[in-house]
């Protein structure tokens, strides 16, 4: 016991660990305040909205997913790696970030509006389409918080974060009291996202930085492009995966149990940002990490994160009935069966995630891509069979089938191979060191 309170009190003296701890606290708190008070508003506007208004939403915000990818150009944790590493001035890689995911923004919109155009629909789904369509423009902003990211200073990121928070708050109770109609519902994904830009631009100031001193680098751009591209691709893919779900359900049946699998998926999302903040704080520290000297602290990461998800999972399973049925009402039970089965997408959701921040660091893209096909495929495939035949819950199947896809596939995918053994020891306890040496 003395040995063990010896190693608690060094660790929590080391500078590193304490600096990792402090800003996944910050993106803890933050997360916690949006569940919190996204749960309590969420509810409230899909009772208010009801099964078929809360899906013609939903399938907006999906069909709007769809297309993102584009607007972010994949450059997310490409950014961030060269922001670390310092090969390239600043300002010049933050002003081609910024110009780069500014004309993605503008082509995703373009695409939506020829899209939205040829998929049958009414003219009033098409408004809902193309209002929140338009906030991607604003996305471009989100380099900043790339900067952050880097820095590890994620309280700024936050601090903007909780503002977009209590702004979008305020105006879905006002909307809720004045009973108003479902575009200004879509409205509000333009303004989270216009003042998420004014709150990134005034912390970088106040950190001494302008973003007047960014310019374009046609060199840096292309390096950018050469990286990013089979990331582009990954990240359509990623999109296909999380949100395919809901268009196929409105192709297949309407917009009422595109409401139901919404409020289903939105439930589970609740905890959803538990492997997603844990890996977005550990990103840099995985960049400097050596895997083959470190093999045994991933193989504790993966571990010991994974079965606390798996219990989360459980308990989520047995209090789900009550819950959707006291927060949403009984409009809402045929959400219940879609909890049970999604959220048991977490735990593979959190392999998936901290296994491509490896390949990413390695530079693998393509193996990254190939993968996300592989999900987003199989998903595909997988909805177009289950969901005429059991709707939402074909649906769910799907998803999680999906999720846990490679799991089974990914010995076949040479650059995947030591990962998928990696992640066969964490789960399984069996010894994989000497099977299959990493080669970087």
């Amino acid at each position: 016991m003395p040995e063990l309170v010896r190693r608690i009190r060094l660790l929590g003296e080391n500078k590193t660990i304490k600096k990792y701890v402090f800003n996944t606290s910050w993106l803890f708190s933050e997360q916690l305040i949006r569940m919190c008070v996204g749960l309590v508003v969420g509810v409230w506007v899909a009772r208010y909205l009801g099964p078929e208004k809360f899906g013609i939403l939903n399938y907006a915000q999906s069909l709007v997913a769809l297309f993102s990818a584009l607007a972010t150009l994949g450059l997310n944790n490409i950014v961030i790696r060269e922001l670390v590493k310092k090969n390239y001035d600043k300002n010049l890689l933050m002003g081609t970030s910024f110009i780069m995911k500014l004309i993605g923004g503008a082509v995703t919109f373009l695409f939506l509006f020829i899209a939205i155009n040829i998929i049958p629909s009414d003219s009033y789904t098409k408004i809902v389409v193309l209002i929140v369509a338009s906030s991607t423009i604003f996305q471009s902003f989100n380099v900043i918080d790339f900067y952050f990211q880097s820095k590890v200073e994620s309280k700024f990121v936050v601090y903007v974060n909780i503002l977009v928070l209590i702004v979008s708050t305020v105006l879905k109770v006002l909307f809720l009291l004045l009973k108003a109609p479902l575009v200004l519902f879509a409205l509000l994904t333009v303004i989270e996202n216009i003042v998420l830009a004014i709150g990134l631009i005034y912390f970088y100031k106040k950190n001494k930085e302008t973003i007047k001193a960014w310019s374009f680098d046609k060199g840096i751009c292309l390096m950018l492009l050469k990286d990013s591209w089979p990331l582009i691709l990954s990240s359509i893919s990623i999109s296909i995966g999380m949100r395919i779900d809901q268009v196929m359900i409105k192709s297949y049946m309407n917009d009422v149990n595109v409401g139901y699998y919404a409020v289903g998926v939105k439930f589970a999302e609740i905890f959803t940002f538990i492997p997603m903040l844990i890996s977005q704080s550990i990103y840099p520290k995985i960049l400097e990490m050596d895997f083959n000297k470190e093999r045994s602290k991933l193989i504790f990461m993966l571990r010991s994160i994974f079965y606390l998800l798996v219990l989360l999972s459980v308990g989520v399973n047995i209090f789900s009935s009550f819950a959707i049925n006291l927060l949403y009402g009984v409009k809402y039970e045929d959400s219940i069966s879609v909890v049970n089965i999604l959220i048991w997408t977490i735990p593979f959701t959190y392999l998936n995630i901290v296994t491509s921040t490896i390949l990413q660091k390695l530079n693998k893209s393509k193996t990254i891509l190939f993968r996300q096909l592989l999900i987003a495929g199989i998903n595909i495939v997988a909805n177009t069979f289950l969901i005429p035949r059991f709707g939402t819950v074909g649906a769910s199947l799907s998803t999680l089938i999906a999720d846990t896809s490679l799991f089974f596939f990914g010995f076949f995918l040479y650059n995947e191979r030591w990962i998928y053994l990696l992640r066969i020891e964490s789960i399984l306890f069996i010894p994989t060191k000497n099977i299959f040496k990493l080669k970087s």
